[in-house]
């Protein structure tokens, strides 16, 4: 067993650092649409109105199911939620 340490878990469990940065993009963008969701006290049929998907795809969202949202879609969603994604990039370490 190997005493490996990581920034993130999703730099250990994905293969390849582009598949990393992915998932961790795509994490951030479902965390914010389930913070804003609940604090908007919306119930998943609401909020399916306003994101512009069925209530099944806000289950999916709220229940983390990550490798059943694109990136794009996310973004998407975000927009249609009223709020705004800002983004950085950095050199590595």
């Amino acid at each position: 067993m190997s005493n490996e340490t990581f920034d993130s878990v999703w730099d250990a469990i994905e293969d390849t650092a582009a598949g990393a940065e992915n998932m961790k993009l795509r994490s951030a963008l479902m965390m914010a649409l389930e913070q804003h969701i609940r604090a908007k006290g919306w119930t998943q049929i609401e909020a399916a109105r306003r994101l512009g998907v069925t209530q099944p795809r806000v289950s999916d969202l709220l229940r983390g199911k990550i490798n059943l949202f694109a990136l794009d879609t996310l973004v998407n969603m975000v927009s249609a939620a009223g709020l705004h994604v800002e983004m950085r990039v950095l050199e590595t370490a």
